[in-house]
């Protein structure tokens, strides 16, 4: 059977207008053909299903499915135009032998009507039965999830569907038109996840973000999701590793006129690689959704014609007060601190000439004023403000104007710490590359999937004395340049780098050519770390500076450590030990001051209990040594 041996619908008062080229022309002539595009499991590594997609003859004006249904919309055929491709779809299905799957995109509007004629509603037999069609296997995808004005009708017309076989996939959600609640009422067997967030997904963590958050509600609703819109290798590659079941796009197979019986070697490629993909980081606001509530100290106000004396005895009432906000109504007109009470109180006379007058005459009349909603973050700019009386006496914390406890210097200050020291474990601010936290979840990751990988771990030579003798503008500087050495030796698409701190990084490499892209990063660093010296200090090979001990001796020129180890499935059991093995190796480097240290694959580098190993074992761990190649004086002999 085909599209030409099936009858037309025409709603009723519809007509064909004159024009030849009208889309009920194009819909009587049965012209209309369908290209199929696979789908594939991405753990089965096997083509499941096809997506039906409508084409028009050659020569024909509309020469693309949007254009040819904004057409019909026109002519008010829509319907007429979505049941003559669901029935050539459903006439290609002999052409995809055994249990695969066929989508068909469909509108809310015709799933009603065809479930209508299904049910045996108003209107001529319907061709799907009357053609004695199996709809086992078809999922409806429903299109247009903006037009669903009838939620009820479609849940009914869907019933009617599921009852005959089909199934239902949410199109393209995600796109700004889907609507969580369709998914939530109507629960899809499928969603699709619209092309925008699978582009790029191995660059932008925010996708990633987003793409988790649609697994957490596809499990929630028992739905299984398919990517759309997969290019490129990379994509697949993070898509496979995060357990999206299924894939669809051109790097899987390009609609064509006959269906794709396998999975195109490229795509197999990716799927059978034992690589993991390096996920991109998306750096949090770790204090986001803080606000001056968790400042808040419930602190007594005082009127706002209160005279010195009552601020005295309010002050010795409450010895933990450093201010008290002065309130008129509700609403706080100063703040009164306490050492400048003490000040006042120890001149002479003064509690004769003030006590009984009001302490407004010394208060500050514009104190800093917080809305109890504000975010944390953006007071800190009151830490490098020049006044640091808000330090110092603190501030006022309100709500709608009206006045609800006082705020600390001393609880702002811990506050920011804490938060930039969570958000430093996620992303180090200096570099703004990964920290301890993404790492540690890397390194998990890559021991999870039971394949070979190399840890590193670099450090600077000479860095404290560097440091201490430039200062630490310059310091970071070589820190930086040290960041970009070790980053261009990482293949974006297969290592991993991280900043634990300082001039501390961990690069987790799958890379076949490690060995080489290491030696690079190390020559390029020795060589361009000499111009951050002045020109006395390169052609001594070196500074005078004090040791950890404060004893005056002679540094060489900064240069990098890298202790390596071969990870190899089941050597180690988490990331503690991958991590304290690495370090090990590194203390070894940093010993020898050689460019890069190797553990033996037969030597553990650190015992069992991922413990590092002790600086006098170091004679003892049996590995072979590659010097860096010469760049600079003492510091590489």
């Amino acid at each position: 059977m085909n599209a030409m041996d099936t009858p037309i619908l025409t709603l009723p008062g519809a007509s064909a207008p004159p024009d030849p080229h009208s889309v009920r022309t194009l819909l009587r002539a049965g012209t209309l053909h369908m290209h199929l595009q696979p789908i594939v499991d991405a753990a089965a590594r096997r083509v499941v299903g096809h997506e039906a997609l409508v084409r028009t003859p050659a020569g024909c004006a509309w020469r693309t499915p949007d254009t040819l249904f904004a057409a019909a919309r026109r002519e008010g055929c829509t319907l007429e135009l979505e049941h003559a491709c669901l029935v050539a779809a459903l006439a290609r299905r002999h052409d995809t032998p055994g249990p695969r799957q066929l989508f068909v995109n469909l509108s809310a509007q015709a799933l009603v009507h065809g479930a209508l004629r299904m049910g045996g509603g108003p209107g001529a037999a319907d061709p799907l039965q009357t053609a004695g069609l199996d709809l086992a296997g078809v999922v409806l995808e429903l299109t247009e999830h903006e037009r669903v004005h009838d939620l009820a009708a479609v849940q009914e017309a869907l019933s009617v569907w599921r009852a005959a076989g089909a199934a239902l996939a949410l199109d393209d959600f995600g796109d700004g038109r889907s609507s969580l609640r369709l998914w939530s009422e109507l629960r899809p067997e499928y969603v699709k996840i619209d092309k925008y967030f699978v582009r790029r997904v191995h660059q932008e963590g925010h996708k990633l973000k987003t793409l988790r958050a649609l697994q957490q509600l596809a499990d929630t609703f028992g739905s299984r999701l398919i990517a759309e819109g997969v290019e490129e290798a990379d994509e697949l590659m993070v898509l496979r590793d995060l357990g999206i079941p299924f894939v669809q796009g051109y790097l899987l197979g390009h609609p064509r006129a006959e269906p794709t019986p396998d999975v195109p070697a490229a795509a197999l490629a990716v799927l059978d690689s034992r690589e993991i993909a390096v996920l991109p980081e998306d750096r949090p606001v770790i204090h986001r959704g803080l606000t001056a509530r968790t400042l808040l100290v419930d602190a007594p106000a005082l009127p706002a014609d209160a005279t010195h004396e009552d601020a005295l005895e309010l002050f010795h009432q409450h010895p933990e007060l450093e201010a008290a906000a002065l309130v008129a109504g509700g609403y706080p007109v100063g703040l009164i601190a306490r050492r400048t009470l003490q000040e006042l109180s120890m001149q002479r006379y003064f509690r004769d000439l003030y006590g009984r007058r009001p302490c407004l005459l010394h208060a500050s009349a514009d104190p800093l004023c917080v809305d109890v909603h504000t975010p944390i973050e953006q007071l800190t700019q009151v830490l490098t403000s020049p006044d640091q009386r808000y330090l110092r006496d603190g501030f006022i914390i309100t709500e709608g104007g009206r006045y609800l406890g006082l705020g600390t210097g001393e609880q702002l200050v811990r506050r920011v710490t804490e938060a930039r020291i969570e958000a430093a474990r996620h992303a180090n601010p200096l570099t703004f590359l990964p920290g301890n936290v993404p790492l540690t979840l890397h390194i998990e990751r890559l021991l999870d999937h039971g394949e070979a990988f190399t840890a590193c771990y670099a450090d600077l030579n000479h860095f404290k004395a560097f440091n201490d003798h430039y200062g630490y503008w310059r310091g970071d500087e070589m820190i930086r340049l040290q960041a970009r050495c070790l980053t261009g030796a990482c293949d974006p698409r297969r290592d991993f780098i991280g900043h634990v701190g300082g001039d501390d990084f961990v690069l987790l490499m799958q890379s076949a050519d490690w060995h080489a892209r290491l030696l690079a990063a190390v020559e390029r660093f020795n060589r361009l770390a000499r111009d951050l010296y002045d020109p006395a200090a390169r052609q001594a090979g070196g500074i005078l500076a004090e040791d950890r001990h404060g004893v005056m001796r002679f540094h060489g020129l900064t240069t990098v450590s890298i202790g390596v180890v071969r990870v190899a499935p089941g050597r180690y059991r988490n990331a503690e030990q991958v991590a304290s093995a690495a370090a090990a190796a590194k203390h070894l480097a940093k010993q020898a001051e050689r460019g890069i240290h190797v553990v033996a694959e037969d030597r553990e580098a650190a015992p069992a209990g991922g413990q590092s190993a002790p600086a006098s074992d170091a004679a003892s761990a049996r590995g072979f040594s590659v010097p860096a190649a010469p760049a600079c004086g003492t510091a590489c002999q």
